[in-house]
């Protein structure tokens, strides 16, 4: 099912990328929370990420590059802001130098991520991303954001996948 809505608001200045998955609200923080299975997706499959720092407490940090196909190595954090598993999330989204420090020359947005019961077996999860101006939203955007999100989103449900019970 993957992403099932994008929604940008010049206003508010946000994008909200929608997904519904065949998974528990508990086993979708998993994809979260255990850093060996974000960096399973969190990125396009052209830019697979490594996580090299996973703290999803408040105050924490996380901290990961992604590898493109030229052998470039963007870089970002998160500094965590709430954490509530599995149904709440709140970061800080920024770009990293090659040093780890941040880029203040890319703009940082807000990161929410809301997981939620959406059936029986079904778990809906939204991830609004607020910018700073209409500016940092267009910069962002312009670099491939929804695009590269929802690729990234898509290879949530293999992931899943490797859970089910084979049928005999």
């Amino acid at each position: 099912m993957t992403v099932t809505a994008v929604r940008k608001d010049a206003q508010a200045l946000s994008m909200t990328l929608d997904a519904e998955f065949q998974a528990s609200p508990e086993r979708v923080w998993q994809l979260w929370a255990d850093p060996r299975q974000l960096e399973r997706w969190w990125g396009p499959p052209t830019y697979p990420a490594t996580v090299t720092a996973h703290d999803l407490r408040p105050g924490g940090r996380v901290e990961y590059h992604m590898t493109g196909p030229e052998g470039d190595q963007p870089r970002g954090y998160w500094e965590v802001l709430e954490a509530e598993p599995p149904r709440r999330l709140v970061f800080r989204d920024g770009f990293s130098n090659a040093d780890g420090t941040p880029n203040d020359e890319l703009p940082t947005m807000q990161g929410t991520v809301t997981i939620e019961a959406a059936g029986v077996g079904l778990t809906r999860m939204s991830m609004t991303s607020v910018f700073a101006s209409a500016e940092a939203m267009e910069q962002v955007l312009a670099m491939g954001a929804e695009e590269g999100m929802k690729q990234a989103l898509a290879q949530i449900d293999a992931i899943l996948a490797e859970d089910a019970v084979p049928l005999r």
